[in-house]
């Protein structure tokens, strides 16, 4: 899918590195990860997600930070770090309902709301994550 006006030369979000460099690049990345983890641990609706995490979320921050940069196109980094990522196998063991993916896609949400990103960005990255945040569903 195409991006709404901007520059006709510019690629569609989802070829290319297009998604990364309209993130703001890595640091972009980390500013979103970081209000979605803050979302997840103040709104009282996503109380069930944030209890599936350690109490320090730095690691957490950290992991979806980078996979978020390769998913996105840019810099393959999380695999060095951390292996390699099943999304879906890896929330396996939690327990997923349609409650918890809500949750989880109102943080997102939210946090999305709060980056200079241009609005069909926003959209974009939300439908797009509303795949794997459904493919994590458990129950």
């Amino acid at each position: 899918m195409g991006q709404a006006g901007g520059d006709v030369s510019e690629p569609p979000y989802g070829v290319g590195d297009a998604s990364y460099r309209a993130a703001g690049g890595l640091e972009g990345i980390r500013r979103l990860v970081d209000s979605f983890y803050d979302f997840m641990e103040s709104l009282d609706e996503a109380q069930s997600i944030r209890k599936m995490h350690p109490s320090d979320m730095t690691k957490a921050r950290d992991k979806l930070t980078l996979f978020l940069s390769g998913w996105m196109n840019g810099p393959n980094i999380y695999r060095p770090k951390y292996g390699e990522i099943n999304v879906p196998r890896a929330h396996s063991h939690l327990p997923i309902g349609l409650e918890e993916r809500d949750a989880w896609l109102l943080c997102m949400r939210r946090a999305l709301a709060e980056q200079s990103y241009p609005e069909g960005f926003r959209e974009y990255l939300l439908r797009e994550l509303s795949v794997p945040a459904e493919r994590c569903r458990t129950r």
